[in-house]
C-alpha cells in the first residue's frame, strides 16, 4: 500500500510539472487544474480534472468529459457565485457503493465563443443560408459576427484528438468507448449529444442536462434550427446496444421553455430502439436552468451511466 501512494504521489509531482498544472480546490477527492492546455484546433483554456478518494494509479477507471468545467467544482470561483458540487455528489454515491469510481475531465469554455462551439455544427449548415447569418447575429447580438463561425466540429476533434490522449497517457483511466463519456447543461446538453453521434465509437453515453432545443433566446427562437437537430437526430443517432443517453429539463425560467421539444426529441429516441436501461428522459417540476437546480439532480445521471 505503501509504495503504491508513494508511485501516486511521484506520478502527480511529474505531471503537475510537466503541464504547468496546480491543485485546485475541490471539498472531495482531488482536482488539478492544468493552466492554458494548448491546442491546434481550438483556443487554449484550463482543463480541471477531478479525481476521485482513494484514486489508485494501479487500478483503472472511466471518465466523464464534462463541458463548461469552470462551474463545475468551486463556487467561490464562478461568476455567479454557484456550482455543479460534482465533487460531492460522485463522492457520495461512491461512498455509498452506488455507482463505480471515475475521473471528470472538466473543459472550461472560453467565454464569447461559447455557443459557437457548442452549437452541433452540421445540423446547422444544413439550414438556409440567410438563416445562417441571422442566427449568428441573435448569438452574439451584434453585427460584427465574421470572427464567430461555428467551432462545434473542431472542439470535438480537440477533444478526441488531443484531450482525450493526453488524459489517458497522464491517468489510470478504461480507455474504451464503454467507459468513455460526455456530459454538459444547456448548450452543453446540445454538444453533448453532438458528440456521442459525430463519435459513437469514442463515447458510450452522453449526459444532456436541460438541453437547449431552441438553440436560441426566447423570443426570437427559429423553428428551423430545432428541425435541423430533430432531423439529424433521426439519421445519427447511434445503437442503442451500445450507447446510453440521459436528458432532463426543468419547469422554470429558460427550461419553461424545452418539455415540447424534448417530447419531440423523446419520440425519436423511440423509434430509433432506444428503451429503459439505456435512455431516461426525466421532467423536474418547479426546478430551474441554473447550477443549483442541476446540482440537485445529479444523481441520476451518475447513477444512470455509473450505477453498479
Amino acid at each position: 500500500m505503501e509504495s503504491r501512494i508513494q508511485l501516486f504521489i511521484i506520478s502527480l509531482f511529474i505531471l503537475v510539472v510537466q503541464t504547468n498544472s496546480f491543485l485546485g480546490q475541490v471539498v472531495k477527492g482531488k482536482i488539478i487544474d492544468n493552466k492554458n492546455f494548448q491546442s491546434k484546433y481550438i483556443d487554449s483554456r484550463t482543463i480541471s480534472i477531478w479525481l476521485p478518494d482513494g484514486y489508485d494509479s494501479l487500478k483503472k477507471y472511466p471518465v466523464l468529459y464534462m463541458h463548461d468545467g469552470q462551474m463545475l467544482f468551486d463556487s467561490t470561483s464562478t461568476w455567479n457565485k454557484k456550482e455543479w458540487k460534482i465533487d460531492e455528489t460522485a463522492s457520495s454515491l461512491i461512498t455509498e457503493n452506488k455507482i463505480r469510481p471515475f475521473i471528470v475531465v472538466g473543459i472550461w469554455n472560453n467565454g464569447k465563443q461559447r455557443r459557437f462551439e457548442y452549437m452541433p455544427q452540421k445540423p446547422f449548415s444544413q439550414l438556409p443560408k440567410e438563416t445562417q447569418l441571422s442566427i449568428r447575429r441573435e448569438l452574439m447580438d451584434t453585427k460584427e459576427i465574421e470572427p464567430f463561425t461555428m467551432k462545434a466540429d473542431n472542439y470535438l476533434k480537440f477533444i478526441v484528438k488531443e484531450l482525450k490522449p493526453f488524459v489517458d497517457s497522464h491517468f489510470s483511466t478504461l480507455t474504451n468507448q464503454e467507459n468513455t463519456f460526455i456530459g454538459g447543461s444547456s448548450f452543453g446538453g446540445m454538444i453533448s449529444w453532438y458528440a456521442i453521434c459525430e463519435y459513437p465509437k469514442i463515447f458510450g453515453g452522453a449526459l444532456c442536462i436541460s438541453t437547449h432545443w431552441p438553440g436560441m433566446f426566447p423570443g426570437s427562437i427559429n423553428p428551423k434550427l430545432p428541425n435541423a437537430f430533430f432531423a439529424y437526430l433521426n439519421k445519427k443517432l447511434p445503437s442503442p446496444n451500445n450507447h446510453k443517453i440521459y436528458f432532463d429539463y426543468g419547469t422554470e425560467t429558460l427550461d419553461a421553455y424545452y418539455e415540447p421539444y424534448q417530447l419531440k426529441v423523446d419520440k425519436i429516441m423511440e423509434r430509433k430502439g432506444y428503451k429503459e436501461g439505456n435512455w431516461m428522459s426525466l421532467k423536474f417540476s418547479g426546478e430551474d436552468h441554473s447550477e443549483k437546480a442541476w446540482a440537485k439532480r445529479m444523481d441520476y445521471p451518475l447513477q444512470f451511466i455509473f450505477g453498479k
